[in-house]
């Protein structure tokens, strides 16, 4: 069970198709009570007893996969396949249970609709609290304060707490946040499923002109015309296993061939 974020690659190397991203034989295994439990306070009278009984429940199988330098990479399956799985798992949120994961980048991890916000600062004390979360310091944050909301479109509402914000205006100020500087790998979990059409546009342009300046970006989505339109190749997962990794048109046809 091991993650290692190793040493930035050279400009030089940069420039060569060169593995950004890699898992080897990676698992994450979950333990499941067998019975419902009604109350925290019965759960632990029974776990004080040893009385509860867990399976074991593997989210991920033995996964191996590179992903390289500037790629946009797809992840695409069923729900509860493992895809979110994944993507904790290389942005550091989980350990895995089993197997490696090598890092050669900087994170800017899209997991959740509003995954370090505080609902009740203001939207500009969230963008400063989020920045700070993505290891950006006061300066850094002031420096693009100004790009990101005029990229969220929220500057009437930006003193506004964010109890009172819509789900698709935590989307804009969620991404704008962590898209506000160039990050080396962008990992988006369904994010742009949320939000105007004009805005997602945005997303798209933005995330494709980080491409083009070497970042490398993740997606998770059910939208599958977008996943084969955006990306360079595709993973399916099914039940926590690779199935197949590849060209996204004939991953996501093979997908939808399973599921007929």
């Amino acid at each position: 069970m091991l993650i290692e974020s190793k040493p930035l690659l050279s400009q030089e190397t940069k420039l060569n198709n060169e593995p950004i991203i890699t898992l080897q034989d990676v698992s994450v295994a979950y333990r499941v009570p067998k019975e419902r439990i009604g109350t925290f306070k019965e759960y632990a009278i029974r776990t004080l007893q040893r009385k509860v009984q867990f399976n074991k429940f593997l989210a991920l199988k033995d996964v191996s996969v590179t992903i390289n330098r500037g790629e946009v990479f797809g992840i695409i399956g069923n729900n509860g396949a493992g895809k979110s799985t994944m993507l904790k798992v290389i942005s550091r949120v989980l350990r895995p249970t089993k197997g490696r994961v090598l890092l050669y980048g900087t994170i800017a991890p899209l997991l959740e609709l509003g995954a370090g916000f505080h609902p009740e600062l203001t939207g500009r004390e969230n963008v400063y609290l989020n920045g700070a979360l993505l290891g950006y310091d006061q300066d850094e944050m002031d420096a693009v304060f100004e790009e990101i909301v005029e990229f969220s479109e929220l500057r009437e509402f930006i003193d506004a707490p964010l109890r009172t914000y819509s789900s698709g205006m935590y989307a804009r100020l969620g991404f704008a946040v962590a898209t506000a500087h160039v990050p080396e790998i962008l990992i988006v979990d369904e994010i742009l499923s949320v939000g105007d059409e004009a805005f997602q546009r945005k997303c798209n342009e933005r995330m494709q002109s980080y491409q083009e300046q070497g970042s490398t970006v993740l997606i998770v989505s059910h939208g599958l015309a977008k996943i084969q339109d955006m990306c360079n190749r595709v993973l399916w997962l099914d039940h926590g296993q690779v199935q197949m990794i590849g060209d996204p048109t004939e991953v996501i046809e093979a997908y939808r061939r399973s599921n007929q």
